[in-house]
């Protein structure tokens, strides 16, 4: 079975993807990038309208069959939560609208799936990812790679998010791809 997962790190000012096509237990990367806002996006509601209008373009183009997302941490700032939450709303409202099935994961979660530690940096994540998708040049920022980690996470759990014939982490993955361990 044929799937194409859209991973998105939400955020208001900068959003991160990443584009997987999956045939079995192969993934490989068909996109990554970030939404930035503008200067002209000053206020919470233009900046939502961006998140949602791009999200909207890259399904059309991409035809995902599935959508990942990463939750929401615990932060302090309750007004950061609150439009955080809203950008979060605005993607799934975006893969709704195209009737993908949605799955969230917590960003430890997320770590441990890539990299097997879930206090990994955003460096260690990227690095992962650069040899299980096989791509050269790390994306200028960052939250692309955290969108590409989501994505690869709610690979590893299998389809739709259950733990069926996924992956839990990459160690399990490298139990049936000894081929892919990292050469120190």
């Amino acid at each position: 079975m044929s799937r194409i997962i859209l991973g998105i790190d939400p955020g208001t000012s900068i959003t991160g993807y990443g584009i997987i096509s999956c045939e079995g237990k192969k993934m490989e990367l068909l996109g990554c990038g970030v939404i930035k806002m503008t200067k002209a996006q000053v206020d919470h509601p233009a900046k939502l309208k961006r998140i949602f209008d791009r999200i909207n373009s890259l399904i059309i183009e991409f035809k995902p069959t599935e959508m990942a997302l990463e939750a929401p941490f615990h932060g302090k700032n309750v007004q950061s939560m609150l439009k955080l939450g809203r950008a979060q709303g605005v993607a799934m409202a975006a893969g709704l609208v195209h009737d993908l099935s949605i799955a969230e994961y917590a960003p430890r979660k997320v770590k441990v799936a890539v990299t097997g530690s879930g206090a990994a940096s955003k460096h260690q994540v990227a690095a992962m990812l650069q040899t299980l998708l096989k791509f050269e040049q790390e994306p200028q920022y960052m939250d692309a790679t955290d969108g590409l980690a989501v994505a690869v996470c709610h690979f590893f759990q299998g389809p739709l998010g259950k733990q069926s014939k996924g992956y839990s982490d990459w160690n399990a993955f490298l139990k049936d791809n000894p081929s892919r361990k990292v050469k120190r």
